[in-house]
């Protein structure tokens, strides 16, 4: 457990380290959050055609009502602390780049859901948006982080179980 806990945190850090360095949020962070408004704007455009992205930001044409996807709401701190969990674990490469490469989408899916729904939200009532940007939707990814990280976790041991013999 201690191995454990103490790689999980030498990679949280590391990454986190790695995020804030201005090359990786000039080529990397930020043009993956402008893709993720232009996203939100495509799965919109079908049902709404009020609404435009423009850099990492999606804003209604008529109320000119806007969200900008901040830091820590592009999903990628989430997907760190899954890395981190998951490369603290003992497994196989392989094992661990299918649980990243899937739980990242399983982040982003979630995410995706998250940036619309606040979108309408705040273009409804302001009050509201505010407590769930800032309190539930934040648990909601978590969660997502730990039933991925969970799911992984079951994957595995059923991975190592000996295989059980019949007896005649």
């Amino acid at each position: 457990m201690l191995r454990f806990v103490t790689t999980f945190l030498l990679i949280l850090i590391g990454l986190f380290t790695l995020e804030m360095l201005s090359p990786v949020q000039e080529h990397v962070i930020t043009p993956f959050t402008s893709l993720l408004a232009h996203l939100s704007a495509v799965l919109i455009l079908p049902f709404d055609n009020a609404v435009v992205a423009y850099g990492k930001v999606l804003q209604f044409k008529d109320s000119g009502f806007a969200v900008s996807i901040e830091a820590g709401c592009n999903g990628v701190e989430a997907t760190i602390v899954l890395i981190a969990a998951i490369c603290a674990f003992p497994a196989s490469w392989r094992a661990r780049l299918t649980a990243i490469g899937l739980g990242f989408l399983a982040i982003q899916v979630i995410n995706i859901v998250r940036i619309i729904s606040l979108f309408y939200l705040g273009n409804w009532n302001l009050e509201y948006f505010s407590w769930i940007h800032l309190y539930l939707w934040p648990a909601l990814i978590m969660l997502d982080v730990l039933v991925v990280f969970i799911v992984y976790l079951r994957y595995l041991s059923k991975q190592t179980q000996p295989l059980e013999t019949a007896v005649d």
